[in-house]
């Protein structure tokens, strides 16, 4: 089974996004610079690895808000986990900009998919 890390909130600090992990670390993760749609739990899913074994890190539909204002400003994000370990997000923005530009209008994706990111971004 793949291991999973859920974003529970993202701060801004500083110009950069911090996307924080209640469980889990980031320790030894290596980022994969791809992300994927989750339309069943309305998220998108950022790739890392470690030991060539992928880890699926959530960012769910409540932290969208934070991720458009990175996007927009072009600002550094990473996560972070509760030891304060930090993971950058490497190409996230060349590959957020890309799923966006799919899912819009994109009835693959689903309906509620479609609508919440066309609503934020």
């Amino acid at each position: 089974m793949k291991q999973k890390l859920k974003v529970a909130k993202a701060d801004m600090k500083e110009n950069e996004l911090i996307l924080r992990i209640e469980d889990g670390s980031v320790l030894n993760l290596n980022a994969m610079g791809q992300i994927l749609a989750d339309s069943d739990n309305l998220s998108f899913v950022y790739i890392a690895d470690h030991n060539d074994e992928y880890i699926y890190i959530s960012l769910p539909y409540s932290v969208w808000s934070e991720l458009k204002r990175a996007y927009d400003h072009k600002l550094p994000v990473y996560v972070a986990d509760a030891k304060g370990e930090r993971l950058a997000l490497e190409g996230f923005h060349e590959e957020l900009g890309d799923l966006i530009e799919n899912i819009r209008g994109n009835s693959n994706y689903g309906e509620e998919m479609v609508s919440k990111v066309e609503s934020i971004f």
